[in-house]
């Protein structure tokens, strides 16, 4: 195995897993050798996700809006497997696309809920785990957390507000070798992103607007965020990578 992509020996926290990016994350970190500790609030999609992974999974049903939930699978991940090198703050959801007059308040409730608050509790719990060993995280951004996203203005706060987070604490814990990035994929179709595509015109406006040509697979998504939590990667945190197709270099 390519030592830049060797988990073995490695604990991995993922929430969201049930699905998209989370789902692909953990068959990738499980086929290179880590434990995984897995959370969604889809508790039978996630055992369908992850029938295959026996004894190296933990699997738990998580509303990461909820600190007891978040705490919880710090310590599934310490009392099955000892320790914790990775957690992946990957949960999320989407919202209907409006403009930013149009939008409700219970919108952007939910949208920091979800997308931003479980980040830092996520976070507050993580840290501490990892403190005797080191480790790193990896919270999910978006492209609209380094820009704008006309008609996405709640979702493109709450995703600013991750970004502000990962440096914050990347800064913070430094020292005790904990690296803390994000990841800011321009669209993919996940779950959250293929509703998108239902609005009239949303695709061919992302497509034109990527030099690329097109919009990025969830697998190159994926294999990005491997890259970033490779333990061969020991000297980056604080960033806030984008995975674009040129479109943040415009």
């Amino acid at each position: 195995m390519d030592s830049l992509l060797d988990f073995r020996g490695k604990v991995a926290i993922i929430t969201g897993a049930a699905s998209g990016f989370g789902a692909l994350l953990a068959k990738g970190l499980h086929e290179r050798g880590a434990q995984l500790v897995l959370g969604d609030i889809n508790l039978p999609g996630l055992d369908k996700a992850s029938a295959e992974y026996g004894d190296k999974a933990v699997l738990l049903q998580c509303d990461v809006s909820k600190e007891e939930d978040c705490e919880a699978l710090v310590k599934a991940a310490l009392e099955k497997f000892g320790r914790l090198d990775i957690a992946v703050n990957n949960a999320g959801v989407g919202h209907e696309m409006l403009a930013t007059h149009e939008q409700q308040g219970d919108i952007f409730d939910r949208q920091y809920e979800v997308n931003l608050k479980s980040v830092m509790i996520g976070m507050k719990h993580q840290i501490p785990a990892m403190f005797k060993e080191g480790g790193s995280i990896l919270n999910v951004s978006s492209m609209a957390g380094i820009g704008g996203a006309p008609k996405l203005a709640p979702y493109a706060a709450v995703k600013h507000g991750v970004i502000g987070l990962t440096k914050t604490a990347a800064v913070e814990y430094a020292k005790q070798n904990i690296r803390v990035n994000a990841i800011c994929p321009f669209f993919s179709p996940t779950n959250i992103g293929a509703g998108m595509l239902k609005e009239d015109g949303v695709e061919d406006m992302l497509v034109r607007g990527c030099p690329m040509k097109r919009y990025g697979t969830v697998q190159e998504m994926v294999n990005a965020m491997m890259l970033i939590l490779s333990p061969g990667n020991s000297y980056m945190t604080g960033q806030a990578i984008a995975v674009d197709g040129a479109v943040s270099a415009i």
